[in-house]
C-alpha cells in the first residue's frame, strides 16, 4: 500500500512521537511541522546497515514502522521521507513526495542518479521542503521554496540553508528544459555546497520503488561499498563514515577519530546513535589493518 493510498490506522502515530520524544501539538502548522522534522533528525539516524548486510529494503509502511519506530533502527530517504510524507498526510498536512539527485561532494558537471526523496508540504499556498533523509546534512527545519526567497539564507537550528535556480522559471511552475533547483548548506567553511537538485517533479511510489532498488542492489550504487550513519544532535551531528567517526558541534567543526576494532564500531553505533547490533555484527568490506 502507497504512502499516498493508507489510512490512518496504519499509522501508530503514538508510538512513532514516543520514538523521536515528541510530544507537542499535532495541528497543522509551519511550527508542527518543524518540531516534527527537528525532532526526527535528531532521533532516528541515517543508516545504511541492512544494504551492507544484504537484508534488502522494503517501503512498505509496515515494514517502515517496524524498522524505524518499533526496532529503534535507522534507514535512509526513501524510508524516512515515506514515513515522514505519511505521518504529515495523516496530521492533515498537504504534502508530496518530490523527487531529487543528491549532489554532496559531487561537481555540477556530473549527473548523479535520480535516487532521492523528499517531502513538499504546503501551508497556506506556501510550499516548504521537508528532509529528514539526506544524511549527514538532513536539515533540521522545512526550508521555504518561493520564488521571493530564492537565494536568501534561511536560519534553521543547525547550518543556514538556501535554495538556488538555475536556468528559467517562471514562479516555479514552469521551467526551461535545463532549469534546476538546488539546496545548499552553508557549511563550516563558510561557502555554500549543494546538498540536493530538483525540478519539482513528484515522485510516484512506482519511482520510490525503482530508485530504491538502484540505491539498495545496484552494483555501482556507493550504498553497497561503505558504511554510512549519521545523526543530528540538538547542537550539532555525528557522522560514521566506515571506521571514521566525525563529531561536530555548534561551530560546524569536525572531529575525526579512527575507530580500531569491529568491537570499537559496535559501541559507536549503540553510544552515538542509539543503534543496538550484536556484538559479533561485522560489516564486508572494511579494512581493519589485520
Amino acid at each position: 500500500m502507497s504512502a499516498e493510498n493508507a489510512t490512518p490506522t496504519d499509522l501508530d502515530i503514538d508510538a512513532y512521537f514516543a520514538r523521536i520524544g515528541y510530544d507537542g501539538p499535532r495541528d497543522v502548522s509551519l511550527s508542527t511541522l518543524n518540531a516534527i522534522v527537528f525532532a526526527h533528525v535528531t532521533a532516528i539516524p541515517f543508516e545504511n546497515i541492512d544494504v551492507l548486510l544484504g537484508r534488502g529494503i522494503d517501503l512498505e509502511l509496515s515494514a517502515i514502522a517496524q524498522k524505524l519506530v518499533h526496532a529503534r533502527r535507522g534507514g535512509y530517504c526513501f524510508e524516512h521521507n515515506t514515513w515522514l510524507l505519511h505521518v504529515l498526510t495523516t496530521l492533515g498536512f498537504e504534502a508530496q513526495a518530490v523527487s531529487a539527485r543528491v549532489r554532496i561532494g559531487r561537481a555540477r558537471d556530473f549527473t548523479p542518479p535520480r535516487t532521492h526523496v523528499f517531502v513538499l508540504v504546503t501551508l497556506d499556498g506556501e510550499r516548504w521542503l521537508a528532509d529528514v533523509g539526506v544524511g549527514g546534512l538532513s536539515p533540521t527545519a522545512a526550508l521555504r521554496l518561493s520564488a521571493d526567497t530564492l537565494g536568501q539564507p534561511q536560519a534553521t537550528p543547525h547550518e543556514p540553508r538556501r535554495i538556488i535556480a538555475e536556468g528559467a522559471w517562471s514562479g516555479l511552475s514552469q521551467r526551461s528544459p535545463d532549469a534546476r533547483l538546488f539546496h545548499q548548506a552553508q557549511l563550516a567553511d563558510g561557502q555554500w555546497h549543494d546538498v540536493c537538485e530538483f525540478t519539482l517533479e513528484v515522485m510516484h511510489p512506482i519511482d520510490r520503488e525503482l530508485g530504491n532498488w538502484f540505491t539498495s542492489a545496484h552494483p555501482r550504487s556507493h550504498f553497497r561499498d561503505r558504511l554510512i550513519v549519521a545523526r543530528a544532535t540538538p547542537t550539532g551531528r555525528v557522522t560514521l563514515l566506515n571506521r571514521e567517526l566525525t563529531e561536530r558541534g555548534p561551530d560546524g567543526v569536525g572531529h575525526t577519530r579512527l575507530l580500531e576494532s569491529p568491537e570499537a564500531l559496535v559501541s559507536a553505533l549503540a553510544q552515538h546513535f542509539d543503534l543496538d547490533l550484536p556484538a559479533e555484527t561485522r560489516f564486508p568490506g572494511l579494512d581493519w589493518g589485520v
